[in-house]
C-alpha cells in the first residue's frame, strides 16, 4: 500500500500571521500618525498640563532640599529621575514658562532636624496625587504621560518608606 502524504495544515502559518500582524501594525500607525483630524489640544488642557509642570518643578525643589539638609540620605538617582519627569512634562507643554529659578522656590524648606525622609515622602506623594489627578482630565500622550509620572512617583514614595 501506497503512503497518504501528510495532512495540510490547518489556518495559517505561525510565520504567515505574523508577517499579516506587522503589516496591520505598520497599516494602522500610518493611517493614524500625524493626522490632520487629530484633536487640538484645549487652551484648558494646556494650562492643566502647565500646571503640572509646577508641581514637578516642587518635586525636584524637594529632593534638593532634602539633600540639602540630610547629605547622608542616597537620593541621587530619585533625584535624577525628577529630573528626567520634569523635562519631559516641560517638552509634553511648551508654552510652559517655567524656570530652573522657579523651581527652588516651588517647595518649601524640609525640616530642620526633622524627619528629612518622610517630609520628602509627603512631598513626592502629594505629586503623585496631583499627576493622578490632572491624567484624568487630559487626553492622548498626554494622560499616558501623567499616568507615567504618577506611578513613577509612587515608586519613589514606596523607595523613600
Amino acid at each position: 500500500m501506497v503512503p497518504l502524504p501528510p495532512p495540510a495544515p490547518v489556518g495559517c502559518s505561525r510565520r504567515a500571521f505574523l508577517a499579516a500582524s506587522a503589516g496591520l501594525a505598520l497599516l494602522a500607525a500610518g493611517c493614524t500618525s500625524g493626522s490632520p483630524d487629530a484633536p487640538a489640544v484645549s487652551t484648558e488642557e494646556a494650562d492643566r498640563l502647565a500646571e503640572q509642570v509646577t508641581v514637578q518643578e516642587a518635586v525636584v525643589a524637594a529632593y534638593a532640599a532634602a539633600t540639602t539638609a540630610d547629605p547622608a540620605l542616597a537620593l541621587s538617582d530619585l533625584a535624577a529621575q525628577a529630573t528626567d519627569q520634569l523635562d519631559r512634562l516641560r517638552a509634553a507643554a511648551p508654552s510652559s514658562t517655567s524656570s530652573p529659578a522657579a523651581s527652588s522656590s516651588a517647595a518649601p524648606a524640609a525640616p530642620p532636624g526633622g524627619d528629612v525622609r518622610t517630609w520628602l515622602r509627603e512631598q513626592v506623594a502629594g505629586a503623585a496625587v496631583s499627576h493622578a489627578a490632572a491624567c484624568a482630565r487630559q487626553t492622548g500622550a498626554r494622560a499616558a504621560l501623567l499616568g507615567s509620572i504618577a506611578a513613577g512617583l509612587r515608586g519613589h514614595e514606596a523607595a523613600l518608606a
